[in-house]
């Protein structure tokens, strides 16, 4: 097991610098930097000062050699400026990434504690109504858009029933409240984008918990266990769904990082102020430093949870050997 772990470590390295440099590369090819900036905002500006703030940002030299620097002083620390909110990229990144960690973890949880038994239930019920009545819903939770589902929420129940708060993060004036009122307000302002984002992931998690399901109820030791007089729940849960368990951990596994950096378009829609929100803005207004640490920490994120989920198969299946 630490020979495995360590040599997946050694391998998520590699492939972390590899699509660093890549996204890092991807980067620079946009269109315009922060010299061209400073050039349409000052059309006095003379050729001196623009080869000499080409020098002072490092624009003068190889793609190479710029990706180097940035990793020496992402390594020590130094995650940047951002030139849009004035302030270090630490700073602005951090309750960003807080947020968006609180929205995909609620999202996560409600989808699963939805989807599995939903899942499990039209596994033992194939072929019958409830079976048909579930893939129904699976099928339109994955076939609608989040952008459309996100408006027809905030149409529903901050428009025509003002309950809720269509968008942003907390209540203005809220700081020095107590704790409760305080996690009140953002769970309140949580409910909107978490609905929208669960019931996109609801229709994946329940299509994968039926095909697991069924897949391990066909196998030879459930008929086994029936024929020796297990209870259903023994034979459900401890033989099929522990068995059912692979395929769903890496789906899983997979969503949490793609949950935790994707929610670009639910953050939009909801101006929830996320890192997948901040991602757009950096992009659009060519902030480099913050888009380019975002990217790293949506690279980490699915580099680590791949881990996770290999880690995982030897728990679910003893059988699995890591040798």
């Amino acid at each position: 097991m630490t020979y495995f772990i360590l040599r997946r470590l050694i391998q998520t390295v590699i492939v972390f610098i590899c699509l660093s440099f890549v996204c890092y590369y991807l980067m620079t090819l946009m269109p315009g930097d922060p010299v061209d900036l400073m050039i349409s905002s000052n059309p006095k500006i003379s050729s001196a000062d623009i080869a000499r703030l080409r020098s002072l940002y490092g624009l003068d030299q190889p793609v190479y050699a710029r990706y180097m620097n940035w990793m020496s002083s992402i390594a020590s620390g130094d995650l940047g400026y951002s030139r849009t909110y004035r302030i270090p990229v630490a700073e602005l990144i951090g309750p960003r990434l807080m947020n968006t960690f609180y929205l995909s973890l609620l999202s996560l949880i409600l989808s699963l504690v939805i989807s599995i038994p939903l899942g499990i239930w039209s596994a033992l019920h194939a072929g019958k109504k409830t079976d048909y009545l579930i893939n129904f819903f699976s099928l339109a939770g994955i076939s609608v858009p989040s952008f459309w589902l996100g408006i027809v929420l905030i149409i529903g129940f901050a428009v025509k029933f003002p309950i809720l708060p269509a968008g942003g993060t907390f209540t203005v004036g809220l700081e020095n409240a107590d704790f409760f009122t305080i996690l009140k307000d953002r769970m309140t302002y949580l409910i909107l984008p978490t609905l929208s984002l669960s019931y996109l992931q609801i229709g994946r998690f329940v299509r994968f918990t039926r095909s697991s399901m069924l897949d391990a109820l066909r196998n030879d030791y459930i008929r086994t266990a029936k024929a020796k007089g297990l209870n259903a729940n023994t034979i459900i849960w401890r033989h099929a769904f522990r068995n059912a368990l692979i395929p769903l951990i890496t789906i899983i596994a997979l969503s949490f990082s793609t949950l935790f950096s994707g929610a670009l378009i639910t953050e939009t829609v909801f101006a929830y102020q996320g890192v997948g929100k901040l991602v757009n803005e950096s992009i659009i207004g060519n902030d480099y430093n913050v888009a380019m640490v975002a990217f790293m920490i949506t690279v980490s994120m699915v580099l680590i949870f791949n881990l996770i989920a290999d880690i995982l198969y030897g728990v679910a299946d003893p059988r699995i050997s890591f040798s």
